[in-house]
């Protein structure tokens, strides 16, 4: 029996059967966002990715979220659709991926993981055009 890693051969890991690093999933996640429609990408400048390991603690309480490992990705901002033109000087939307949880899903679901890593980009993004949880699941249901 032979093994297929559902990783895209150039990434770091693919070839060893390492998990990939934090830079592995970067990479994914900028390919993932450059793969977003163009009617999308004027609303998209200036938001930021980044991947770190787990949510730290404070972010799991402030989501009332129990284990680090539930929480696969966030985003932090003002959705589009709460912006105002008279407020400026904030902090650059962010999306961040947490790369654990992220490799747990992953290795628990079967899935490719530069698929669950755009997923879990695109759910965050979602949120920056002012989509809920709810609102995205819907979407997912119709697709």
């Amino acid at each position: 029996m032979s093994y297929k890693s559902s990783l895209p051969p150039d990434l770091p890991g693919a070839r060893t059967g390492l998990a990939p690093d934090a830079d592995a999933l970067f990479a994914m996640a900028e390919a993932a966002f450059e793969t977003m429609p163009d009617v999308f990408k004027p609303h998209l400048k200036g938001v930021v990715i980044a991947v770190e390991e787990f949510a730290d603690d404070e972010t799991l309480a402030s989501l009332d979220i129990e284990h680090p490992y539930d929480l696969t990705g966030l985003y932090e901002g003002r959705p589009l659709t709460e912006r105002s033109i008279t407020a400026s000087g904030g902090m650059p939307d962010r999306v961040t991926l947490y790369r654990i949880p992220i490799l747990v899903e992953w290795i628990e679901g079967g899935e490719r993981l530069d698929w669950l890593v755009r997923h879990v980009l695109i759910h965050e993004i979602g949120h920056h055009f002012g989509f809920s949880d709810d609102d995205m699941h819907a979407l997912e249901d119709m697709a």
